[in-house]
């Protein structure tokens, strides 16, 4: 028997509860991030713009350094920064004090283009937060960040 329901219902025993709307939100602004990026990225993704930012506010770091502050994978890093490398958004060179180890640094055209992308970024925000008011967007950035904070209970 079909499901009669509009497809944007939620089941009642779930649709009030945060990780349901956490998910949700985290789906919807998952793919304005990606729809931002795919009409104004010129390629680069939401993972390249994690790099560059990284990189230009700490500076200098070795690849795996680089992929943990940023979040991504390490096996994802290298193809990752092999594009931004391709692009003259970054340098890598090797680590005088490790063999292996490469060390990667921001260009100053992958500054520009950092600046270029938070528009990107400053847009998505906007479109994912319109129904707040300010004040609404600065408790829900700080209750967010709270909740970030508090940690994982099996990590205590």
């Amino acid at each position: 028997m079909p499901i009669d329901h509009p497809p944007s219902r939620s089941p009642a025993r779930i649709e009030d509860r945060p990780t349901w709307l956490v998910s949700r939100l985290y789906a919807r602004s998952s793919a304005l991030l990606a729809a931002g990026f795919e009409a104004h990225g010129e390629g680069l993704r939401s993972y390249h713009y994690r790099l560059l930012a990284a990189l230009e506010e700490w500076g200098p770091a070795s690849q795996a350094d680089l992929g943990r502050a940023a979040g991504i994978d390490r096996s994802d890093v290298t193809a990752a920064l092999s594009e931004l490398e391709s692009r003259r958004l970054v340098e890598r060179s090797a680590d005088p004090g490790h063999g292996r180890r490469k060390i990667v640094t921001i260009t100053p055209a992958g500054v520009a283009r950092l600046l270029e992308l938070d528009g990107v970024i400053d847009e998505v925000q906007e479109r994912v937060l319109r129904p707040l008011t300010a004040a609404q967007r600065r408790q829900f950035v700080a209750l967010m960040a709270r909740l970030l904070a508090g940690g994982d209970e099996r990590a205590g």
